[in-house]
């Protein structure tokens, strides 16, 4: 607040921008918001606390010893103009996943400035609204009735005829290996999407390389540890650029 009691206009802007990411997002921890901002954790709290205090988000810590979780309410995502959207409800169920969801996204938007990342969220508005599948793989047999899965993340060519997006998944926790199976034959039958990049956790990767295999969907799913994206470790960080540039351009070029 400046004297006269009036907000400060680059300061609601800053705010709106904070807000409608993490409206997109669905969630987001400080840690994240520090990464795609490019500012100290400190700063990135102080952000989250004013937004906090002006009712636009709020705050919740379903995990011991894990990052607070902010998401937008009400009227946040009113006042950033994301309608259609709806609240993301935060619990211990889902926060580790939120976590390293906002957590992959800041680190993919600072590394690759020819896409947009768009999030699950927005990806089911807009096809939803458009009818059509725009980066999800159809699952299920033929002969059976089948459904669409989403990705977590979509890494959007920014340039008009610059190919197909590329779908982004986060895996922390495997999956029973027939649906790992039937998910990877969903993305490898898949014509809206240049391919996959999955994240894992050590867990996950080699039932993920198995599910893979057994689903033959070639190099269209590329798997990549999830600590490759960490900021500190230079070697993997190496690695998960280029493992990640290959799959937007060309995932079947891919050779991990």
């Amino acid at each position: 607040m400046n004297r006269s009691g009036e907000q400060d206009p680059g300061a609601t802007r800053e705010r709106v921008a904070l807000v409608r990411w993490i409206s997109r997002m669905g969630a987001a921890s400080d840690q994240a918001v520090a990464r795609r901002e490019r500012i100290t954790l400190a700063s990135a709290r102080a952000r989250l606390t004013g937004a906090q205090r002006a009712g636009w988000l709020a705050r919740r810590r379903p995990l011991y010893g894990q990052p607070s979780l902010y998401s937008a309410t009400a009227a946040g995502i009113n006042a950033a103009g994301e309608s259609g959207l709806g609240r993301c409800r935060v619990s211990a169920a889902n926060a580790a996943h939120l976590i390293a969801c906002s957590n992959v996204a800041a680190e993919l938007e600072t590394r690759f400035r020819d896409y947009v990342v768009r999030s699950e969220r927005e990806l089911r508005r807009a096809e939803q609204e458009l009818g059509v599948p725009l980066a999800s793989a159809r699952i299920g047999r033929p002969d059976a009735e089948r459904s669409w899965h989403r990705p977590d993340l979509v890494l959007w060519p920014r340039a008009p005829r610059a190919g197909l997006p590329v779908a982004v998944e986060v895996e922390l926790t495997v999956k029973a290996p027939a649906r790992l199976v039937e998910i990877c034959r969903g993305w490898a039958r898949a014509r809206c999407v240049a391919g996959v990049l999955y994240l894992v956790s050590p867990a996950v990767e080699r039932p993920l390389r198995r599910a893979s295999e057994r689903a033959r969907s070639g190099q269209k799913v590329v798997v990549v540890p999830l600590s490759a994206l960490a900021p500190t470790r230079d070697a993997d960080r190496a690695h998960c650029s280029r493992a990640s540039q290959r799959a937007a351009h060309s995932p079947c070029s891919i050779v991990d």
